[in-house]
């Protein structure tokens, strides 16, 4: 079968190559992929910067395709079954916080970026039926981390002031989504004003462009916000801190701006404010994630929909930001 794997040889670092499928074990599927879609860390994977990197992984983590084969112990009446894959393994028995085995599919273990998997059955669940195969293919990650810090972490209440930072990226995109069904008022940031158009017409009531020196004051005067969802941290987090409201709780899922060179601690007691990581979620925030967006009929955001053989392409694109929803890889 044809695979995109991790080649730093390469001047792109991935290379479509022919891969042996993997043998069945009892309690495995083989899942024919229908559609993938990358995430952050399968370009930080590229670049060489994410933990455990073993050369000749398929990469990947997304994907949506139709049971092919069983294993022993898997009942035969399911091949023919669409599903989407979880993507999440080894979380372990606490809610609170991942087992240290955690792993995501992609790397070190191989992932979806192939025309087929082999994943254990219980990584796998009915697609949604209102979903396209390249919609389906869009949520797993995203829509996981998206729900879990909203939810589990954040507690966002109907009639709440939430606001999402850096709109346009996977997850970004599916807390605005979600926050909107669950009667949150949701506003968002970004660097790039079309993007903010974009997502007035979701129904978001302010947006900030947070690359213009008043966006921190314009924040403020509409009132601050109950819960903040983040993945930049860095040098904004003191803003963010700065349009919080008294009580309220900053979730972050990232750091890609890296880590703040200071912090105003005082702000944060005197506020009474909660920061809060997380991460992916378990296997009960999957489920709970798949039945809502069942629930409130939602659509992820498409960008762009690429062939594996276009692969360089899609990585270029998500590297530079330039991206409106999730890109999309077909085999």
């Amino acid at each position: 079968m044809k695979a995109i794997v991790l080649d730093r040889n390469k001047e792109s670092s991935l290379d479509l190559i022919e891969v042996q499928e993997n043998k069945l074990q009892p309690n495995e599927v083989r899942v024919s992929i229908k559609a993938a879609s990358l995430n952050h860390r399968d370009e930080w994977c590229r670049k060489g910067k994410y933990p455990n990197l073993k050369e000749g992984v398929i990469l990947g983590s997304d994907g949506a395709g139709i049971i092919i084969e069983v294993g022993d112990n898997v009942p035969k009446s399911i091949i023919g079954t669409e599903v989407i894959i979880n993507p999440s393994r080894n979380w372990g028995d606490n809610p609170k916080a991942q087992h240290k085995d955690f792993e995501i599919l992609g790397m070190p273990s191989n992932g979806t970026l192939a025309e087929t998997i082999v994943v254990p059955l219980d990584r796998v669940y009915d697609k949604p039926s209102h979903l396209s195969w390249q919609e389906a293919a869009a949520l797993p990650l995203a829509g996981l981390t998206a729900y879990r810090a909203l939810t589990f972490h954040g507690n966002i209440q109907a009639g709440q002031d939430l606001l999402v930072t850096g709109f346009g990226g996977g997850v970004a995109q599916f807390a605005a989504q979600f926050g909107l069904a669950l009667g949150a008022k949701v506003s968002v940031s970004s660097s790039s004003d079309k993007k903010l158009e974009q997502a007035k017409k979701l129904g978001i009531i302010n947006t900030y462009n947070y690359t213009q020196t008043d966006w921190v004051g314009q924040a403020q005067k509409y009132g601050g916000f109950d819960l903040i969802i983040d993945s930049a941290s860095g040098r904004t987090l003191n803003d963010l801190i700065d349009v919080a409201k008294p009580g309220g709780k900053i979730v972050f899922y990232g750091a890609t701006l890296g880590n703040p060179e200071s912090i105003d601690a005082r702000k944060i007691f005197w506020g009474q404010l909660t920061l809060q990581g997380t991460t992916m979620g378990t296997d009960m925030d999957f489920e709970a994630m798949l039945e809502f967006v069942k629930k409130h009929k939602i659509h992820p955001i498409i960008d762009e929909v690429f062939s594996f053989g276009e692969a360089s392409e899609a990585f270029d694109k998500m590297r530079a930001g330039q991206q409106m929803g999730k890109i999309i890889l077909v085999p």
